[in-house]
């Protein structure tokens, strides 16, 4: 062989193997491309799933393929609506057609079959648990792709566009405890994985089209969007027990002593309040005190907690201020005998004896004003010296009292005082303040934190009181509440009650409940009332921030009778029924107890089953809900029919309003605007 013969084989030689090396080097790059895809398909997937988990949602991630070292599934998502074994896709060019999937031209069906031969496994696993083999499903999750949907081989093939809406859609399908032991068959069937022997995704079908945050076709807006309308559609107990993944940080966040979380109407301050104290009894050890001034709410707040965390429902009681208090006192002997009627006539009595003949009956002849003083000024502070009232600045108070008043006042409450005695019964305030009295001689142990909800209706007494259980220990006192929904006459500051929040303030904005119309056609009732908030500061009402819904505009009708107000009623509420809206998420609130009796007489005379929000528990019903605004606190519907309105609270949001009794206006005002804010979807409002 001669030289240049072996010259040119070499050169051949060298040229056959860079080929051969480019050929590699390509190879490589392109699995590694592939798998960066693949990682970046399965992380934005993974980002679009967690807020799943504020819904009861477990979701798991970096699980082997049972049977294999090597292999490894995407997701495995565990929770109400069942079980889903989610793998992610980031193929280019595909379609579905005719219950075959297509990449191009090419058939690629017989692609799932590995997925889908998880399923056989999962059931089986799942049925040692009790749970049947119709609550596993296998996904594949086209991402950045929209618009797909169909099912091949028993895998259910989805666009990015419809992944959170489709595994909300089923429904709430498995209790808590089948969560939980369908969570702990899953885990054991799918081992954690512990190394990635290779470092691609060989099963990948190229070409792929990697996904960046900034161009994925859903965002987390998007996400809550869909957990919004899932949750929009259920029953509105279902409604009051969701937390929306914005607020699911505050209900887990610590606080260094006492705080307050507030904010305007339908912002979700409740169920945020709930869900904390979920959060504090699976923390800390002892018990969680839910306390409210409206004695039927706790029902309510009890039955809800029930539902979204009954693991830890157990060690939260729920009760109204004065039901705890009077609890107290009777496990430690303390004799109360509390008679509301009784304690009337006594003050009554006292009226007729030194009110009729002072300063007080020529200023104002209303005794109530004078009652309300009484046992929300002074008795609301547990006052018990003339001088701690001479100087008080009367908090919540408009009608200016001169120092002759002020002592006519205090001979009011020494004659009230005598006569409860001489009758041997107690007043509510009275409750407060020997509660108060038992909790200084000997404390009491076993609670780890209190939650106040619509603490602006407490007295300073009751924050006191309450305060004085936990101190200020980290997340101990938990104020909830929105100064403009105060509807009780008095008022405190914190600072009185010796309570400081400084730093540890929230104010939370983003309103879900309400639309946007709902929201205006309220707030234009007290707009410009100024009240001053329990942290001392005068306001006129935290504003929205963000309201994320629109609807219907609500609507004034006048009528010249009530009767042909109480006919409107029930027609408006058959409309609404035979619209599709369960009579359980109706209710119809009025001023007083009369009227709401009448109102639901003129249903039961229709036909329509109705039930008293004295009654209510929490649990969903088909009967529309009747009661007192007051009654409503702290509770939703999705329509709100708002009755026998008196005619002058509206004048008051066009200014043509009557000053001689301001302080009385601005609370029925301010009730009306709570009866307005309950409704999330309609509003109704009747004036006769």
């Amino acid at each position: 062989m001669s030289a240049g013969h072996s010259a040119v084989t070499e050169a051949a030689r060298y040229r056959l193997e860079a080929e051969q090396y480019e050929f590699q080097a390509s190879k490589a790059r392109e699995m590694h491309r592939n798998y960066m895809a693949a990682a970046s398909t399965e992380r934005r997937l993974g980002e679009m799933l967690t807020p799943l988990e504020d819904q009861g949602f477990h979701l798991l991630t970096d699980r082997s393929w049972p049977g294999s070292t090597r292999a490894q599934v995407d997701f495995v998502l565990v929770g109400p609506s069942g079980v889903f074994v989610v793998d992610a896709k980031s193929w280019t060019d595909v379609s579905v057609q005719s219950d075959r999937v297509f990449q191009g031209q090419a058939d690629v069906t017989d692609r799932f079959d590995n997925i889908a031969s998880l399923a056989p496994g999962v059931e089986a696993a799942l049925a040692e648990v009790g749970l049947p083999a119709g609550e596993v499903r296998t996904v594949a999750v086209f991402m950045n792709k929209r618009g797909i949907q169909g099912r091949v081989g028993g895998v259910d093939l989805i666009g990015e566009d419809a992944a959170p809406s489709f595994f909300l859609k089923r429904g709430g399908r498995l209790s808590s405890s089948q969560v939980d032991a369908a969570l702990a068959a899953v885990e054991s069937h799918f081992p954690l994985y512990v190394t990635r022997e290779q470092p691609f995704e060989t099963t990948l079908s190229a070409p792929v089209i990697p996904i960046s945050l900034d161009d994925a076709l859903i965002t987390v807006e998007s996400i809550e969007n869909a957990l919004l309308a899932g949750i929009l559609a259920k029953p509105i107990e279902e409604w009051m027990a969701f937390l929306h993944p914005d607020q699911a940080r505050l209900a887990r966040r610590s606080f260094n002593g006492p705080s307050r979380i507030r904010g305007a109407a339908g912002t979700g301050k409740t169920v945020v309040g709930l869900h904390r104290a979920a959060f504090i009894a699976r923390t800390r050890p002892g018990k969680v005190l839910v306390t409210t001034f409206v004695k039927t709410l706790p029902a309510v707040l009890n039955s809800l907690t029930e539902r979204m965390a009954p693991e830890v429902a157990d060690r939260i009681e729920f009760s109204g201020i004065h039901g705890f208090a009077l609890k107290l006192l009777r496990s430690r002997g303390v004799k109360v005998n509390v008679d509301g009627k009784k304690a009337d006539l006594a003050f009554a009595s006292a009226w007729r004896s030194v009110g009729l003949k002072s300063e007080l009956a020529r200023l104002d002849k209303d005794v109530d004003y004078w009652k309300e003083e009484i046992v929300s000024v002074l008795k609301g502070r547990g006052l018990t010296d003339f001088e701690q009232y001479a100087g008080l600045a009367r908090v919540g108070r408009r009608k200016r009292l001169t120092t002759p008043h002020r002592i006519a006042v205090w001979d009011l409450y020494c004659a009230y005082t005598a006569e409860l005695r001489s009758r041997d019964i107690h007043d509510f305030a009275d409750v407060i303040l020997l509660a108060e009295q038992s909790l200084k001689a000997r404390p009491l142990e076993g609670y780890s934190a209190i939650v106040i909800d619509e603490a602006q209706d407490l007295t300073c007494a009751m924050i006191r009181m309450l305060h004085s259980i936990v101190g200020d220990r980290p997340d101990g006192l938990n104020l909830i509440g929105d100064g403009q929904q105060t509807i009780y006459p008095g008022g405190f500051t914190l600072a009185e009650a010796n309570v400081s929040i400084a730093g540890r303030g929230v104010i939370m904005t983003k309103n879900y409940r309400n639309t946007c119309e709902i929201v205006e056609f309220a707030a234009s009732l007290v707009a410009g009332d100024e009240f001053l908030d329990i942290e001392g500061a005068s306001s006129i009402g935290d504003k929205h921030g963000e309201i994320v819904r629109h609807g219907a505009t609500p609507s004034i009708n006048h009528f010249v009778s009530r009767s042909l107000h109480d006919v409107s009623v029930v027609q408006h509420v058959r409309h609404l029924i035979d619209s599709g809206t369960s009579p359980g998420d109706i209710g119809v609130l009025a001023a007083t107890n009369w009227v709401a009796q009448e109102m639901s007489k003129a249903l039961a005379a229709a036909g329509v089953r109705s039930i008293d929000l004295l009654e209510y528990t929490g649990r969903s019903s088909d009967a529309v809900k009747v009661g007192t605004i007051k009654r409503a606190k702290g509770l939703e519907f999705k329509q709100v029919l708002v009755v026998r309105t008196a005619r002058h609270l509206l004048d008051a949001a066009t200014g043509n309003v009557d000053t001689s009794d301001f302080e009385k206006r601005e609370l029925d005002r301010r009730e009306l605007y709570v009866a307005m804010t309950r409704a999330r979807d309609g509003l109704w409002v009747g004036v006769a």
